[in-house]
This record gives C-alpha cells, structure tokens and sequence, in this order.
C-alpha cells in the first residue's frame, strides 16, 4: 500500500506513575497482544480536548479516574509506529504525565509494572546498576570504536561521556534520561533499535545482541512502539521538576512521615539522599507542616507526622525538595 505522506493520526498517551513500596511504577496495557503505555486516537468530533480525549482512553483501558495530569512531550518522528511502516499514516503522540496511586484497575489486559525494569541504568540507589557495568558500559565502548575517522570516534566519546560519565565525567545527570536511552537506541543497544530497523528493512551493526524479557531483559523490557523513550522523556521531566515544583507530594498520602517523602522522592531520583540534609531542605521551604500526631515505624521510636502546606504554591516562584545527581561509571 502507498504511503500517503498527507495522511496523519493524532494518538493521546498516558505515563500513569506511582510509588509503591519505595518502587516507582508504570500502569501498562496489552492491546493486541503488545506491551505499551495506555494510548488511543484524538477523535475531533467526540473529544472536548486533547486532555478529555485522554482522560476517556484511560478510563476504557484502566478503569481509572485520573487526578494529577500534565502534558509531557509531542512525539512525532517517521516511522516511530510499525503502521507507518507498512504504508499506513504518520503517528503523532501526545503524551500526558499522570501521577497517582497504585489504586486495583478494573481491566484485564492493565497492570502495573516496576519502572526501572524498563530503564535498569537509571537506578543507582544500590549502586551501580548490572546492567550499566556488566553489559552497557562494554556496548558503548565497542560503539565509541566503531567508526574508521577519529572525528566520528571522538564525537561518540564525549556523547557517552556527557550522557553516562564514563570517562571524564564524576557525576551523571540525572535529568538527562531521555539522553541515554536515545543513545543506546542509536548505537544499538536496546531492543528496539534492532526490531525498528528489521521493520524497515534496514541492515544494522548492533553494538551487542538485542535482549527481549524472555532472556532476562538485560538491557530493559521492550514495549510498543517507541513508549520506552516516551517513559525515558517522563523520568527526565520529573526529575528535573522536583527541584523546583513539589509534584512528588501528589504522590504522597494525605499525611506522611519525612521518611516516607524522602523514599519516594529517592525513587524517582534512582540514588539515595543525605536524611539529614534531605530534612533541612524540606522544613526550610516550608514544605511541610506537621500534624501533630505519630505513627509507629518498625521498632523504633514513633516518627512525627506531616502533611503538605498547599499555600507554598501561591507563596514562592520555585519550590522544590532536591535535583539529586548519581555517581558515574568512571
């Protein structure tokens, strides 16, 4: 079938994200027998908005009302959807953060999915993570060899470099996860890489053999369509908003310890803070009042409970609880 270049499906996606357990998690579904993100057509005519189109999709794949939701990214490269491929129109995404609680849903083919199982390198709370060190960093530096001019090599050192620090870098940025999986994808690293370019029928050198979840997903589980980057694009815009917007607290229960808030705020940031300086920076901004009541964690002493003072939106610009960064590879 001709490809009609005029052709164009507007798609409205969610990245629906909770923490559960101090583990950051992604709702998924199943939709002709392929693993994604909620997704589903822009109807003109029945959708109000963008947003409503969205919040219907969601609704029908999940059985969730969604609370807390912000546009996230516009994803329109070619070929990015398998029916482009095959001559159908171009797919444009637009996706939409959602963040929640870990509430049943109501629908068979939805679950929720441990995020890191999807991006493993960007979660270095217990140190650096098997898949960086054991098949990541060597993938990269057969990548950084594989061109014949020195230029071209020396143009893949410092992408690696500013990406993943593992040269010359002491710290990684912890915002810059769309970054990584974009160059793990171009050198051929992550699944999706190799299914995209057999798709188009392109022969490609992959820098090590692309893994699946069957074989232990060592470089991360594959999902449809390009939603590994539309997650790795959801990582990047939380991260960098906690240091100046409090979103980690619609995460949060109604009242919390500081505890609980640093866990959480340490799993979207896949590295571990300093409790007490964690603690000065909250109480300092005004973040958080107490409730004047305890609760009992383990067997140690009852810890003070919070809650979140919502006035902190209407009284400062930017506020936030850290921009946490990760030790790099070097």
């Amino acid at each position: 079938m001709a490809n009609n270049r005029n052709n164009m499906v507007i798609n409205l996606t969610a990245v629906i994200v909770a923490v559960t357990n101090d583990t950051p998690r992604v709702l998924l579904v199943n939709q002709s027998g392929v693993r994604g993100l909620p997704s589903g057509p822009f109807d003109p005519v029945h959708h109000a908005s963008l947003e409503s189109g969205l919040r219907g999709w969601v609704e029908a794949q999940t059985g969730l009302d969604l609370y807390y939701v912000e546009q996230l990214y516009t994803f329109g490269n070619r070929n990015r959807d398998p029916r482009e491929i095959e001559g159908g129109p171009r797919v444009v995404s637009v996706a939409y953060i959602a963040l929640t609680h870990e509430d049943a849903v109501g629908a068979a083919d939805a679950e929720w999915r441990d995020w890191y199982s999807f991006l493993p390198w960007e979660d270095w709370r217990f140190g650096c993570p098997a898949a960086l060190s054991e098949h990541i960093e060597p993938a990269l530096q057969s990548w950084v060899k594989q061109p014949a001019d020195q230029r071209s090599k020396k143009q893949r050192e410092e992408r690696v470099n500013v990406t993943f620090g593992q040269a010359d870098a002491s710290d990684l940025d912890l915002v810059l996860a769309l970054e990584r999986y974009e160059l793990l994808y171009e050198a051929g690293i992550v699944t999706e890489a190799q299914r995209d370019a057999n798709a188009a029928g392109i022969n490609t050198i992959a820098a090590v053999d692309a893994t699946t979840e069957d074989s232990g997903g060592a470089t991360g589980t594959p999902l449809a369509s390009d939603h590994r980057r539309i997650l790795a694009t959801a990582l990047g815009r939380l991260r960098g908003k906690l240091a100046y917007r409090p979103v980690v607290f619609e995460l949060m229960p109604g009242e919390f310890t500081l505890l609980q808030l640093q866990r959480v705020v340490e799993a979207l940031g896949g590295v571990k803070l300093h409790k007490q300086n964690f603690r000065r920076l909250v109480t300092n901004a005004d973040l958080v009042e107490p409730v004047g009541r305890t609760s009992a964690v383990g067997r140690g002493r009852p810890a003070e409970l919070f809650r979140f003072r919502r006035e902190v939106l209407s009284e400062k610009l930017t506020v936030g609880v850290s921009r946490p960064t990760m030790r790099s590879m070097a």
